[in-house]
């Protein structure tokens, strides 16, 4: 089925690329895949690739130019989260950051016990599985989660109580539907029975607040490309005091944390994304949030029988980012984001990391134990308009109707 959609894609795409059409002007709501990368960030990338261009490792003055810019950079990024710079590590993105993260707390920790739930993303759950496939003596949990998509913290309490070495893993947002975890809640249980702590953040990054000189947490990630700036970099916080051995052998880079040669320019891009971020926090937060409202209410009086997945239609319980639906009827047969890029709108309907899969959603099957199908993810940018959500409630009526 995967080799047929993907034949499916390959002729839509001939079409277009062979078919005299006039050009569509596409409305981007899957910003929760990724993020137009922010113009001044394009700038200051272009700037450092021709002034920044030496090798960090090299011991000369063009090498150690492009040192102090990523040190500048960690410096600046890890005063925006209020912790110290030596936390921070940088990597190539989220996925690689939550493999390292979990990995490190079986090799390098010697956790006996992970505790999860499973509607993380991938990065995670794989990682986990994987461990518990090789029969590593590690107990894997996998923590209940109702209908949407709310674990239960007395539970998870009840499973930490014996006081066993153990790593708790739970996402911040869900990049599917947007929940929010209580992670001050979560971390403060996880200190009280000496567990390590460690969130996927990566949704939340730039959209919430992180002060990480006192929230409970031992590790957390984010990726550059979720918040507008570019793809292939991200970071691992590393609370001081925590250990954390490399994953990644061959050199001496990021402090012995990580091999490799620096992205120093996707490094530079992040923080100018980050501190472009942060000083317009509250603004965007605002037209975020009423972009998600405005949606709401629309879909509410414009189109009947649709259900919210989660709590995504609960302003103050998800990300103002994210609006997950199910629409009235089946309509997995009918290639629902390939109708909507067609009519020139850009959703999703789930994770892009698992795109072109036939298996669904393995977070809304788990919240509803059904088969996927006619569910769809809108997600926001800065630079949506509510015209824009008019526009997509107007071909949402028009692929319900049909």
């Amino acid at each position: 089925m995967v080799i047929f959609n993907a034949k499916i894609l390959f002729i839509l795409l001939f079409l277009q690329i062979n078919i005299d059409i006039k050009p569509i002007i596409m409305i981007y709501l899957d910003n929760a895949s990724t993020t137009r990368i922010i113009p001044k960030v394009a700038e200051t990338i272009f700037a450092s690739m021709k002034d920044t261009y030496g090798n960090p490792s090299s011991t000369h003055s063009i090498g150690r130019k492009s040192k102090v810019a990523i040190e500048n950079a960690r410096n600046s990024i890890a005063k925006l989260f209020n912790c110290k710079a030596k936390e921070i590590i940088f990597t190539s993105g989220g996925t690689e950051s939550d493999n390292s993260i979990i990995l490190n707390a079986v090799n390098n920790i010697k956790v006996e016990r992970i505790i999860s739930s499973p509607i993380e993303h991938h990065a995670v759950l794989d990682t986990i599985k994987k461990i518990e496939s090789n029969n590593n003596n590690i107990e894997i949990i996998w923590l209940k989660v109702n209908k949407k998509g709310e674990i239960n913290t007395d539970e998870l309490e009840k499973h930490l109580s014996d006081e066993k070495p153990t790593l708790v893993s739970l996402m911040h947002v869900n990049n599917e539907i947007g929940n929010i975890l209580d992670i001050n809640k979560i971390g403060t249980l996880c200190k009280k029975h000496n567990a390590i702590f460690h969130s996927d953040t990566v949704q939340g990054i730039s959209h919430l607040s992180y002060n990480l000189s006192e929230l409970p947490i031992d590790f957390i990630c984010g990726s550059a490309h979720k918040f507008g700036g570019p793809k292939g970099v991200g970071f691992i916080y590393k609370k001081d005091g925590n250990s954390f051995a490399k994953q990644i052998y061959g050199g001496e880079q990021e402090r012995d944390f990580r091999a490799g040669t620096e992205n120093i320019y996707g490094i530079i891009g992040m923080q100018k994304a980050l501190e472009i971020s942060y000083s317009e926090k509250d603004k965007n937060e605002t037209h975020l949030k009423k972009l998600k409202q405005y949606l709401i209410s629309s879909i509410k009086n414009n189109v009947s029988g649709v259900l919210f997945n989660g709590l995504s239609e609960d302003i103050d319980k998800s990300i103002s980012t994210i609006v997950s639906i199910k629409l009235p009827l089946n309509k997995a047969s009918k290639m629902l984001v390939f109708q909507f890029d067609l009519k020139g709108i850009a959703i999703s309907e789930g994770s892009a990391c698992s795109s072109g899969n036939n298996l669904g959603s393995h977070v809304l099957k788990e919240l509803t134990n059904e088969i996927q199908g006619g569910n769809i993810r809108i997600s926001f940018g800065v630079e949506n308009t509510l015209e824009e959500i008019d526009e997509f409630i107007k071909i949402l009526k028009e692929i319900i109707e049909n």
